[in-house]
């Protein structure tokens, strides 16, 4: 079984497709493991937290040069791996034969782009149906989907998640009583923690992304006094410097995809925490082989939804 899937995993980091039969296998094994684990998962230090990836291979590729290779270095990736980059099959299909090969070494959650909707829209489904010529794959990785935890506790004091905290959810307990197995909804606890954004304003308002919500410095320090919590890390959000502590840094954004969609120019970073949840910020640029996938066309759309 291993090394079949280290031959598959050398397969993908050279960005090549592996067969629609090794992705059904794929992700049946993949769904065996998430469906153990919880909607909040426990994850002892040291750990690498990794942000927005989108389909930007090469450049998660660059991301393990300068964070480390798995299983050497333990991840956590909070979500949105799909969608936007022209590499969103081999992206998300690596993440997960590293999960299935190291399972206690590789954390995914879920973001709000892991969607059936959601794909449907931005790329993800284009990309399999080109790939493919059917929709199979991207019907197989939609049901793993489904099974990804919703966040993650760093030694009980580090809270990550995708986008951020929503006004149904007081305590990580009430996170614990969701059922996650579905695609994501319109509204409710489980939308909000994959949709919302930190806002400096004060309580909740309206997200302008049309779910979730923004949330102010109070709500920030109200939870993380609440669950006995130092730091919330979410990702959901462009940042230009790679990323951006808020609210007396009690909140940061971690953002892991350089030069987002191979035009924004900016930095990309991960959160590093050691075994006494010491911060360090490992900033990276777009890797050289971005420059090749510029010459992809990309179809044009008028679609307002940037993040």
């Amino acid at each position: 079984m291993s090394s079949s899937l280290d031959r598959q995993i050398e397969q993908l980091k050279n960005c090549q497709p592996i067969s629609e039969q090794q992705v059904k296998e794929l992700c049946l094994k993949a769904r065996e493991i998430l469906v153990e684990e919880a909607n909040i998962q426990w994850i002892d230090s040291p750990v690498t937290i990794c942000g927005d990836i989108h389909g930007q291979f090469w450049d998660l590729l660059e991301l393990f040069r300068v964070g480390g290779q798995c299983p050497d270095t333990n991840y956590l990736f909070l979500g949105d791996y799909v969608d936007r980059g022209f590499y969103s099959v081999e992206t998300f299909l690596l993440l997960l034969a590293l999960k299935v090969r190291y399972p206690d070494r590789m954390t995914l959650i879920r973001g709000n782009h892991e969607s059936r909707q959601i794909t449907q829209v931005y790329g993800f489904y284009d990309e399999c149906m080109k790939k493919y010529g059917s929709a199979s794959v991207w019907r197989y990785c939609c049901e793993v989907f489904d099974y990804m935890s919703l966040g993650a506790v760093v030694d009980g004091r580090v809270f990550c998640v995708h986008g951020g905290l929503s006004p149904n959810v007081n305590s990580l307990d009430q996170i614990r009583l969701i059922d996650r197995k579905q695609e994501v909804p319109h509204d409710g606890a489980m939308c909000d923690l994959l949709w919302s954004d930190p806002d400096d304003i004060e309580g909740w308002g309206l997200s302008p992304r049309g779910a979730g919500y923004l949330f102010g410095a109070d709500v920030v320090k109200q939870f993380v006094h609440a669950n006995n919590l130092d730091l919330i890390a979410r990702a959901h959000q462009l940042v230009m410097e790679g990323y951006k502590l808020m609210f007396e840094d009690k909140i940061v954004t971690v953002w892991s995809a350089p030069n987002y969609c191979y035009r924004c120019g900016n930095t990309a970073s991960v959160l590093e925490l050691d075994e006494n949840l010491n911060s360090t910020y490992k900033t990276f640029d777009a890797a050289a082989q971005q420059q090749d996938a510029r010459n992809i066309p990309v179809k044009s759309t008028s679609l307002q939804y940037f993040l």
